[in-house]
């Protein structure tokens, strides 16, 4: 399985660095190709590569050092890929911050499958929660259910969508007209604090042995704390 993303590849033996690009596109993924620490720094510039492929003994500088410069840019795991093979030099790497360490020569499909892995667990990074869970209460995104001690409270949908707001805002007081907005999608026109005060009034029962309710704060909205 591809798993798309952008691969920042720093090395200045133009044969590898036109096969290793050929086979991580060939893979699905989008490659930035840098001969030298100058070009790979336009790059960081401009782009926010997913992982970097990089090499040590570079013309204008050294890779490792060149690590704290990408950490300054981004957070991508950093693969070196070096003619260095002496076990100093992987501990080297390695204690400076990189992700992983191959030795030239080196297997091409290993590479490639080295960068799909960290090309996966950066896109589950990226990935939204399926469930946010404060103690005993869990909300499940997926479908839309919140539950206690893991039972369903059995919530309708503007209770869910309410009780959503409310919690990713965690000790934040909200106002009426603001929940009415996100909740309902309409604009605060009219008497909207009796809709809203009663949807409260009912999630707030729903959620009661959870360890969380929802505080009314005179004159100024909701928030949604521990009890």
């Amino acid at each position: 399985m591809n798993e798309s993303g952008t691969v920042l590849l720093v090395e200045d033996n133009l044969k590898l660095l036109s096969l290793n690009r050929r086979i991580l596109e060939e893979a699905g993924h989008r490659t930035l190709a840098a001969r030298n620490l100058t070009e790979a720094r336009a790059y960081l510039k401009t782009a926010a590569p997913d992982v970097v492929v990089l090499d040590i003994m570079l013309p204008d500088g050294n890779g490792v050092d060149f690590l704290a410069e990408i950490r300054e840019a981004c957070d991508a795991p950093v693969l070196f890929l070096t003619a260095k093979t002496e076990k100093e030099d992987k501990l080297t790497g390695l204690r400076a911050g990189g992700s992983d360490y191959i030795t030239k020569p080196y297997d091409i499909d290993e590479l490639r499958e080295r960068v799909s892995a960290f090309l996966r667990l950066a896109r589950q990074r990226r990935r939204p929660p399926d469930r946010i869970v404060f103690g005993s209460l869990a909300l499940d995104l997926i479908s839309n259910r919140a539950f206690v001690n893991g039972g369903d409270i059995l919530l309708t949908q503007k209770e869910f969508a309410l009780l959503l707001v409310l919690a990713q805002n965690e000790n934040a007081v909200l106002g009426v007209e603001n929940l009415y907005e996100k909740v309902w999608g309409a604009t605060a026109d009219g008497d909207v604090r009796t809709v809203v005060k009663y949807q409260i009034s009912n999630l707030r029962r729903k959620i009661k042995y959870s360890g969380y309710t929802v505080v009314a704060v005179r004159g100024n909205g909701y928030c949604f704390e521990t009890e």
